[in-house]
């Protein structure tokens, strides 16, 4: 998922502290390309570019604009946001979970459902949902044993989030027309501060709050059984809790949050980036990765990057704050393994560059989905 910089250009080691950007190449345009496919493809659903220009060409193409009032589908945040006359913020978000096979290590279906929405609210700074609505549709022959399993998860997760489910809807589905189980959660909640993906600035630190690729190499490899050493499990876990924390020892100085699910973390940065105007440099050796998930990363050739997390943020901090922040998460049973991993910076703008130690390249944007149906 990333490319070398051209070898004419020259070289630069960086500190985590001031990574600067020089050395790299010129700027290009990363959505060169049509707009659309003439049909809708696996990797529309991937959260990277492809999915982008398909909401932006179809679902967005009459969107009431985003205002200081109110923040709607243009803005393509993790939900919309109205101004209440209280000077709050009322967030509605809703999902649509598809995962295969609906139970995996650490998770199943319904647990990814309540923290999703849960986390999507989150990353807007609501941290005390109101409440939660629930669509399931179920396939002719889905065994009632599963369903019963995977609606308890969502009730344990609800609960672990501090949310109820108060209203919600079923269909059944003849068998062959979907594929198991669809659920669909939307959410709402206030907030006193919104907290939007696009608000970093150059010298902000980039936070994310915990190992990253966990749930995406998990799915694959109870997928594909593969015979994998060491123990992979999704991270799938609602954050609420940890991000009232966060918000609590940073206050104003938090100023973007986005949880990288479908595309990773090289996904959420580029969007957080490519919104604010600046660019972000990574430091390879300050990513938290557990050794299992590198070691399947490098077995099956996919950068944990581009590889989905359901139980993790990215979080921009003005510098005067990231150490207070970062001393937040740790404190947090699920933060303990929080890291500072780079920063932004106001050259090259929309791009993620990896400082690996050796040299500088680039990561590019996932076009397509890794492996589908994941969340």
């Amino acid at each position: 998922m990333s490319r070398d910089v051209p070898p004419d250009a020259p070289r630069q080691t960086a500190s985590p502290a001031s990574p600067g950007t020089s050395g790299l190449p010129p700027r290009v345009s990363r959505d060169a390309g049509p707009l659309l496919d003439e049909r809708v493809l696996l990797k529309h659903g991937a959260g990277g570019r492809a999915m982008r220009r398909l909401i932006e060409g179809v679902f967005a193409r009459e969107a009431r604009p985003s205002t200081d009032t109110f923040v709607g589908l243009d803005a393509l945040d993790d939900g919309a946001a109205f101004r209440m006359e209280d000077g709050r913020w009322l967030v509605v978000t809703t999902d649509t979970h598809v995962v295969h096979p609906v139970e995996f290590p650490g998770g199943d279906i319904g647990r990814l459902a309540i923290a999703g929405t849960v986390n999507d609210l989150a990353m807007m700074g609501v941290t005390a949902p109101l409440g939660l609505t629930c669509g399931m549709v179920v396939e002719e022959g889905f065994p009632v044993d599963v369903l019963t399993r995977v609606h308890d998860s969502m009730l344990a997760t609800a609960r672990e989030a501090g949310v109820a489910i108060v209203t919600g809807d079923t269909k059944v589905m003849g068998h062959g027309e979907i594929d198991g189980l669809v659920v669909n959660t939307t959410g709402l909640g206030f907030t006193a501060r919104l907290v939007r993906d696009r608000g970093l600035r150059p010298g902000d630190r980039i936070i994310v709050t915990g190992t990253i690729g966990d749930h995406g190499m998990a799915i694959m490899a109870a997928r594909h059984k593969l015979a994998l050493d060491g123990r992979l499990r999704s991270d799938v876990a609602p954050l609420n809790g940890l991000v009232a924390a966060v918000l609590d020892a940073g206050g104003d100085a938090v100023v973007a949050m986005k949880d990288p699910t479908r595309g990773g973390l090289a996904s959420a940065l580029h969007e957080m980036a490519g919104k604010a105007g600046v660019g972000v440099v990574l430091v390879e050796r300050a990513l938290p990765l557990r050794p299992e998930v590198s070691a399947a990363s490098e077995l099956v050739g996919i950068d944990p990057l581009a590889v989905a997390n359901e139980g993790k943020a990215v979080i921009g901090v003005r510098p005067e704050a990231a150490e207070r922040v970062l001393a937040a998460l740790r404190a947090h049973d699920l933060g303990r393994d929080a890291a500072i991993v780079g920063d932004a910076v106001s050259e090259y703008p929309g791009y993620v560059i990896l400082d690996t130690g050796f040299g500088r390249r680039l990561v590019t944007e996932p076009e397509g989905e890794l492996l589908p149906r994941i969340c």
